[in-house]
């Protein structure tokens, strides 16, 4: 009977495990073990592009990669974990509770958005978080032209001045034009706690922020908080009122519920320790990466964060390590030392980093051409052919 690896998750982090483990066993020509994805789509989707219009294109169908490279998907959407037994319980596509077993497990189901306690976001604010609230943000924008006139209309609000606060942000100018004309009098306002505009992502890149920011008419209240959302705009902590019909919220991540059901350390985000292989400590048949698992990136103390660059090479690693597990030969230890960012900053560009503290490389159309690059073709599945798919999936190639 063959041994079984379960993979739960279909985004970069699970993908590129599926696939790494499959290469690794094609190597060997080891043939007696399957491995199967669960997942509740059998497509990548295309997260860090969600800020971006057309979000219902945002995804890639990866079934006819799985079937290339033979391996086995499940749609279905996974809700409980019993280490003990080695089984996964998850509802299916008619919304039936099944059970699968597994010999291996990997965990690859990534981050949401935050719950806020912030009175009324659930109620009113969008987000770009997942698709279909992506999709559910751009009805509401395309809406906005049969409504009359007003302030409110023309107004929109972003909670939150880090990397999606951002993009979304500087996107929006574009978007509220596209939809309201040209001569439209629009307003867009970045609502964050730091200290200047962009703080979060760094003293030197903020320059850019700021520059871009201005160029576009991206206005940013800083030092500030929203202290409540209604059907008509935002209350701020300080008391001052901004009316919006339109309030994105993008603030705070945490890793899929799912790691709360196996016992072991998680982070303040949610996510799994794992050692060097990507093994769950603690547990010897439980594996985690992408946005799940807090993994040592280098030896000087940076950890992988929760983006498609740490989730690719996390997956890799996570699938070859996995598969080495089982055919007894050497793992390869996750190793990301290199850092890079490339923020897009709307009509103004985008700009380009590489190191931890955020050196600018590329900025304006330059750092946007590296970053339509990132986005239309080097974070996207590969074709479905067997040879490139699995030489793709090699853990040492390079992410950045």
């Amino acid at each position: 009977m063959k041994q079984h690896i379960l993979v739960i998750g279909a985004g970069f982090g699970g993908m590129w495990t599926a696939l790494s483990a499959t290469r690794l066993f094609d190597l060997h020509d080891h043939n007696g073990v399957e491995v199967t994805v669960l997942a509740p789509q059998a497509e990548l989707r295309v997260r860090p592009r969600f800020y971006e219009p057309n979000a219902h294109q945002l995804a890639a169908p990866i079934g006819e990669l799985f079937d290339a490279v033979g391996v086995k998907f499940i749609k279905g959407a996974a809700e409980t974990i019993d280490v003990q037994q080695k089984s996964v319980g998850y509802t299916d596509a008619s919304g039936t509770l099944q059970a699968v077993s597994y010999d291996k497990l990997v965990l690859a189901t990534g981050s949401r958005l935050a719950q806020s306690n912030t009175p009324g976001v659930s109620e009113h604010a969008f987000d770009v978080d997942q698709i279909e609230q992506a999709m559910r943000l751009e009805n509401h924008l395309k809406s906005l032209a049969n409504q009359p006139e007003s302030k409110a209309r023309n107004t929109v609000v972003v909670a939150g001045g880090g990397f999606t606060g951002i993009e979304t942000a500087t996107e929006m100018p574009a978007r509220l034009r596209a939809i309201l004309g040209e001569s439209a009098d629009i307003e867009v306002i970045i609502i964050d706690r730091g200290e200047k505009i962009g703080a979060s992502m760094g003293a030197e890149i903020s320059q850019s922020i700021a520059e871009a920011s201005a160029e576009l008419g991206v206005k940013w209240r800083v030092k500030s908080s929203v202290a409540a959302v209604d059907a008509d705009g935002v209350t701020l902590a300080d008391g001052q009122r901004i009316e919006a019909n339109t309030v994105i919220w993008t603030t705070g991540v945490r890793a899929s519920s799912l790691t709360e059901q196996i016992p072991a350390e998680r982070d303040g985000q949610g996510r799994l320790h794992v050692d060097s292989h990507l093994k769950v400590i603690g547990q010897d048949d439980i594996f985690a990466t992408g946005d799940v698992a807090y993994a040592a990136c280098d030896d000087i103390g940076n950890f992988a964060m929760m983006t498609c660059q740490h989730a690719i090479s996390l997956g890799r690693h996570a699938g070859n390590n996995v598969a080495a597990q089982i055919l007894g030969v050497d793992p390869t230890p996750y190793s990301q030392p290199k850092y890079v960012t490339c923020l897009d900053l709307g009509a103004w560009g985008a700009v380009y980093t590489e190191g931890w503290d955020r050196q600018i490389k590329l900025v304006k159309q330059e750092g946007k051409n590296l970053k339509t690059q990132i986005n239309t073709v080097w974070i996207y599945p590969p074709a479905a052919d067997r040879a490139a798919a699995l030489a793709a999936a090699d853990p040492m190639i390079p992410v950045a």
